[in-house]
């Protein structure tokens, strides 16, 4: 009798893995075409023949294409590898120089991976409010992010003549795709010197003297 449960748990398990990874494939096809053919050009029956699944498969997971916009925060937010920068951070609490190199190797490695995710839903966000929303909820977590992290200082910590939305402030206008798609394209800088340029330029500007 104890067989028959241990066999549907482990069903259980198989089909939650099935449709994760359904998802991931769903994903990766939509930003493939939204990519290299745009969002206007690309339907969802592209995005199902890409991904290798029927078309009503892809509206059961998204809703529909508008919904697909998720599919592109999905990739976004996997190539940061966000569990990896909460890991970093928990492990360098009272450590201000750590926990800003820790959030620019989240931000490194989020825009070696998904730069032209973003871009793409930059761009396309002019014309499109559901990317918009998908972007501009993107940079709301993000901030969200650093002004948890810089509200855990305390007092003199920071730069004198910086509050914790300025420091958010002036850590977005450094830390951005912009910045890194310069360096890396225009410039020729590897991802790791555009890393460790971030994180000690970080410090330099945001913390105290003290602190650094």
């Amino acid at each position: 009798m104890g067989a028959e449960p241990e066999r549907r748990r482990y069903d259980s398990i198989r089909r939650t893995a099935q449709a994760l990874q359904t998802r991931a494939e769903i994903a990766d096809a939509a930003r493939k075409l939204f990519v290299s053919n745009g969002w206007a050009a690309t339907t969802v029956r592209d995005v199902a023949r890409e991904a290798g699944v029927s078309t009503p498969t892809v509206y059961s997971v998204y809703g529909n294409k508008a919904g697909l916009t998720q599919a592109l925060a999905d990739a976004a937010d996997l190539s940061g590898d966000l569990d990896r920068q909460i890991a970093e951070l928990d492990a360098a609490k009272g450590r201000p120089v750590l926990q800003l190199a820790a959030m620019a190797g989240f931000d490194r490695r989020l825009y070696e991976r998904a730069a032209d995710v973003i871009l793409l839903v930059r761009e396309a966000g002019r014309a499109e409010p559901e990317l918009d929303a998908v972007y501009r909820e993107g940079r709301r977590k993000a901030d969200q992010t650093r002004v948890a992290v810089f509200s855990e200082w305390g007092k003199n910590v920071l730069r004198a003549g910086l509050d914790v939305a300025s420091a958010v402030d002036v850590y977005a206008g450094l830390c951005n795709v912009d910045v890194y798609q310069t360096l890396i394209g225009e410039r020729g800088w590897s991802p790791d010197r555009v890393e460790q340029w971030w994180a000690e330029t970080l410090a330099l500007v945001l913390l105290a003297d003290q602190v650094q």
